[in-house]
């Protein structure tokens, strides 16, 4: 019977499974080819690992590989319920405290080979990890669109790892007990901006939402709500999101380089970020906690229907 090892861990509330033996070998001569072959011919691998019944719809999983920079340490493909992921921050806070574990964490810090660039890991105590993640910016400021039972809402588009659309001015009440709600506003946020043809300025799909509201915690900044791809919210701050708000607050002259904006979750946990900045580029350093959770052996029955996991619903939320 096939079987995959796994490590399990969440940060502050969104869980991580790190896939460290019996995933598909790595293929290809450079990275560009190891991504076209996960997504063409390993989603079965990706159903089975992330999707129900071994998995959940909030589960990010990270396939570690061997990189192909021979600069970095580790490399890593992030991937949930319905898909590849570009990058993932709080899968990446997760993957430094299971390497810990696993005794392959040298001096507290990694280099780390990602889809979309090369990012670092840095472990400043047991369960609290840096992430120097790759450059944000803003793609577009105040976009207006009009959505269906909401209205007109304004946003901004920016890239933090992935892209983001950031609403400030949805009139929804961003706490815990209207998760549905929220969900469903930032459903119809996406489905607009499909509608609308409107994408990142590499005309990459804009696949999450961010709701912001004042925050209810007297030591964060913001409080936001995280529609993530699958339709699932995202129970952490979302680092990348973070990233993608660092850039707008830069960019409207609200944050300084070096200055922490404190970001609060729908759960009611923070991450830490500021920004550096080199060259023009702002490099967002996200710092935050996970805690493991399990040691995992995943088995797969030949003679079960669901080995390959139970597909996601495409209508999301």
């Amino acid at each position: 019977m096939q079987s995959i090892q796994a490590i399990d861990s969440h940060t502050v509330g969104e869980p991580t499974r790190v896939v460290i033996e019996g995933g598909p070998p790595r293929q290809g001569a450079v990275l560009a080819d190891w991504i076209s072959h996960l997504r063409t011919e390993q989603d079965d691998f990706r159903r089975a690992v992330a999707n129900e019944p071994r998995g959940s719809e909030a589960l990010v999983g990270a396939l570690l590989y061997e990189p192909f920079d021979p600069t970095c340490d580790v490399g890593v493909v992030y991937f949930n319920n319905v898909g590849w992921l570009n990058m993932c921050v709080h899968g990446t806070i997760g993957l430094v405290v299971t390497l810990q574990h696993l005794g392959r964490l040298s001096q507290g810090r990694c280099r780390i080979e990602t889809p979309v660039g090369n990012i670092s890991g840095l472990l400043e105590a047991k369960d609290r990890v840096t992430v120097q993640n790759v450059a944000c910016r803003r793609s577009q400021r105040s976009l207006v669109i009009d959505v269906p039972g909401y209205g007109q809402i304004s946003g901004d588009v920016a890239w933090g790892g992935n892209w983001f659309f950031l609403v400030d001015d949805h009139q929804q009440h961003v706490q815990y007990d209207n998760l549905e709600r929220l969900k469903h506003c930032a459903w119809s946020i996406r489905r607009t901006l499909e509608r609308e043809g409107i994408a990142g300025d590499d005309r990459g799909e804009i696949d999450h939402i961010l709701l912001f509201a004042p925050p209810t915690r007297d030591d964060a900044d913001s409080k936001n709500f995280v529609l993530c791809p699958g339709g699932a919210y995202d129970r952490s701050p979302c680092g990348t999101g973070l990233s993608a708000k660092l850039a707008c607050l830069v960019a409207d002259g609200q944050l300084q380089p070096g200055q922490i904006w404190r970001q609060e979750s729908i759960l009611g946990s923070v991450f830490e970020g500021t920004v550096l900045v080199e060259g023009g580029k702002l490099t967002p350093c996200i710092t935050g906690s996970a805690h493991l959770s399990a040691e995992v052996k995943l088995l797969f029955d030949p003679d079960d229907p669901f080995r390959h996991g139970i597909p996601a619903p495409k209508t999301g939320a």
